[in-house]
């Protein structure tokens, strides 16, 4: 068994993709065809068969193979015209004004109007010509699947549109020889609608498609793309690409290590928190692995290049997050089940309306007119409509909220969320250092402590130096760094060392402090001690602070019967401290991203409806195997473009909102599709003519009309919903 990867061209919607992996599925020698929408790939497993085959086999279905998809790099992001659907929405409103304005009893634009036909009939024939130049490849999509005996909601869209254009053209024709009574059997209005509906759903599905295409490019920017080689002593500067296994690398301070990797000489400290979700910086020392993209804040090292390419850190979270974007919703798997059989039974109906007027004796206009009028009756505008607008609106509900929603999906999901995950470091805490106590041991008074502290710490690179600011100036002298222990400076001729317990070993000064040590450790702290002319004078105790009102919000996912887990790269004992002290009783620490994802994934497996809420790129590959990924405003930018919500305010109540929100709006969607396939049930019938022995007959113009009030109600409906008064969510 064979197995490749092949860029698929000319992919645009999930019908194009769907009809795709129909077609590949059915042939001959390939066992499984799986198409990626979003990075516009597709997957096969084959045998007994060449690339040569497979590539001829997209060819057949209408589409352009690329050649192999060479990976993480090979990933293009289309750019998404919002002027054109502006502008042609823009269009869209005129249309309908000079073919409706007059039921309406609106002011006639002068010379567009029911008095000038033949200028009125042309403004809309040249109106619709650039609504198929818009929609053409919805009409190859309907053409192709129909040739391959897999109609779908293009080839209903196709027909209706060709149909209507075609049977509007005649009646053009006819107005221009100067035959009265035409004007009314145009169908223009209808054919520039279906498109520019049709274009609006598929121009928000692409936000989403382009905003994971731009999280796979960033994942490949964390790794510089130079390298220093130290080769017989000297240093050489060389790209990334040029990096072998076993190669010795150097990282000065400020540097990115470049790829996995073994320290062989030297320390530092290096920020490893984009991986691990460890704010603390972690000291790296001979025998040490260091991970491509963590940053060295101080010293030098020289490591071993262990794992290159495919096989590092980062290209393993790159990897779990396309694996992520296969994967396709129950509400696109019903949407495509669905139009499996509601396409085929509409073209049925109207083509058996056509046979059956005939041997009626109708005329073979007459026919024509009712199997046109069945097509536009039964387009899928108002359900084209249905998920869209509610998305928009929900949007804008959830925008006051502070929830910036990536995706239509969202919305389906959150209303059965039973379980949220939250990282730690920079999501249930702020993820930087602050002083937690001061323990002074000292004559000074605590603020002068913190200025002695604050001005040595200036000139240290360390992290920790970070949590305190400094308040008065103070001459240091003979400043020093002692790697792996702490500092060293003069001020005012008194001598001060600032470090962990290893300075006391170094110093040979007993630890009489023990009780508020462990009250620090017992806390989750990094330990200051501060040392003056040999005598211990003070204990700081450092770490990271929780965010505020955190633990009344937790309280509230509880007293609403929602799980909470608390999953972090943090060690067990700081993670602990944090837990005890929100309420969260439910831990997972020591985890690296992979394992992140993949409690996730057991989480879903094990029937739980879950969101993930984080802030680093160590969250991208649990923020995608969520149920719902949630970002802090905050946060990395490819966490953020991970997520399918980015929390704009960062506060963490509003994730209950969403819930609200989404169950509210789910209830809407419903009733829209209701009234969609409503309008359908009741207006099928008299577009076939079943009642026009009652005088109730029919039209397309009428159809029209029915189609557009469709579309009204579920306008409004949304809109009604939208109305809904700001209570507490």
């Amino acid at each position: 068994m064979k197995k490749i990867v092949l860029k698929i061209g000319g992919m645009t919607c999930s019908a194009c993709s769907l009809g795709l992996e129909k077609y590949l599925n059915k042939q001959t020698g390939v066992k499984i065809a799986n198409v990626n929408l979003v990075l516009s790939i597709v997957t096969i497993e084959y045998e007994s068969i060449s690339k040569k085959d497979l590539e001829a086999y997209i060819t057949e279905a209408g589409f352009e193979s690329l050649g192999e998809f060479k990976g993480i790099g090979d990933v293009d992001t289309d750019k998404l015209d919002k002027t054109k659907l502006i502008i042609l929405g823009i269009l869209i409103l005129f249309i309908m004004y000079i073919s409706m304005g007059h039921m309406l009893k609106l002011p006639n634009i002068p010379f567009i109007n029911y008095g000038y036909p033949v200028i009125l009939a042309t403004v809309m024939l040249l109106s619709t010509f650039v609504f198929l130049w818009y929609g053409v490849d919805i009409i190859k999509s309907g053409v192709k699947n129909l040739l391959h005996k897999m109609p779908n909601m293009d080839t209903l869209v196709m027909f209706s549109v060709l149909f209507s254009f075609l049977y509007s053209f005649y009646g053009y024709i006819n107005i221009i020889l100067g035959v009265n009574g035409y004007l009314g059997s145009l169908y223009f209005d209808s054919t520039c609608m279906v498109i520019y509906f049709i274009k609006l759903g598929r121009f928000i599905e692409d936000i989403s498609k382009d905003k994971t295409k731009d999280v796979i490019k960033k994942l490949v920017s964390i790794t510089p793309q130079d390298a220093i080689l130290k080769i017989e002593g000297k240093e050489k500067k060389i790209s990334i690409d040029e990096i072998k296994k076993e190669d010795l690398l150097i990282c000065k301070s400020g540097d990115k290590i470049v790829v996995d990797g073994i320290v062989e000489n030297g320390k530092t400290y290096v920020d490893e928190s984009f991986i691990t979700g460890e704010s603390i910086p972690v000291l790296k020392e001979k025998g040490c692995n260091v991970i491509a993209g963590s940053i060295s804040y101080d010293g030098y090292i020289e490591y071993r290049a262990r794992r290159i390419g495919k096989e590092s850190t980062i290209s393993e979270i790159v990897k779990l997050v396309v694996e992520a974007t296969n994967t396709k919703s129950k509400i696109q798997k019903l949407a495509d089940r669905i139009s499996g059989y509601f396409v085929p039974i509409i073209l049925i109906i109207a083509v058996l309306t056509f046979i059956v007027q005939m041997l009626c004796g109708l005329s073979i206009e007459k026919s024509l007119i009712h199997m046109v009028t069945v097509l536009v009756v039964a387009c899928p505008c108002a359900l084209g409509l249905a998920v869209p607008l509610v998305v928009v609106v929900s949007n804008g509900l959830c925008a006051k909220k502070g929830l910036f929603l990536r995706n239509s999906e969202v919305l389906e999901k959150a209303k059965n969320i039973d379980t949220i995950v939250f990282d730690k470091t920079g999501t249930l805490t702020f993820g930087k250092l602050n002083i937690f106590k001061v323990f002074n041991y000292s004559e000074y008074k605590d603020k002068k402590l913190l200025d002695i502290v604050s001005n040595l710490e200036k000139n240290s690179s360390h992290p920790i130096s970070t949590a305190f600011k400094r308040n008065k100036e103070l001459g240091v002298s003979a400043f020093k760094t002692l790697n792996g222990i702490g500092i060293y400076g003069k001020i005012n001729g008194n001598e001060y060392y600032l470090g962990n317990d290893k300075i006391l070993s170094k110093l040979k000064i007993k630890d009489t402090n023990k009780k508020d040590y462990d009250y620090l450790v017992k806390n989750g702290c990094s330990i200051i001690y501060i040392i003056e002319n040999n005598a211990v004078i003070g204990l700081i105790g450092v770490r990271d602070i929780i965010r505020t009102d955190i633990k009344e919000i937790i309280h509230k996912f509880n007293k609403n019967n929602i799980e909470v887990f608390m999953l972090t790269g943090d060690n067990k004992v700081t993670a602990k401290v944090i837990a005890n002290e929100l309420g969260i009783t439910k831990v997972i620490a020591n985890v690296l991203p992979q394992t992140k994802a993949n409690h996730i994934k057991e989480l879903i497996d094990s029937g739980k409806k879950v969101i993930m809420v984080g802030d680093g790129i160590n969250d991208a590959p649990a923020l995608v195997s969520a149920t719902i990924g949630i970002s802090l405003n905050d946060g990395t930018d490819i966490a953020m473009d991970s997520s399918d919500v980015i929390l704009m305010n960062n506060d963490m109540k509003n994730i209950l909102d969403l819930i609200t929100i989404s169950k509210r709006s789910y209830n809407v969607i419903k009733q829209n599709l209701f009234w969609a396939f409503f309008y359908n049930i009741c207006m099928i019938p008299l577009a076939m003519g079943l009642f026009s022995k009652f005088g109730i007959d029919m039209t397309p113009m009428f159809g029209s009309i029915a189609m557009i009030f469709s579309s009204l109600t579920v306008v409004l409906n949304s809109l009604r919903f939208g109305r809904v008064k700001n209570e507490e969510y």
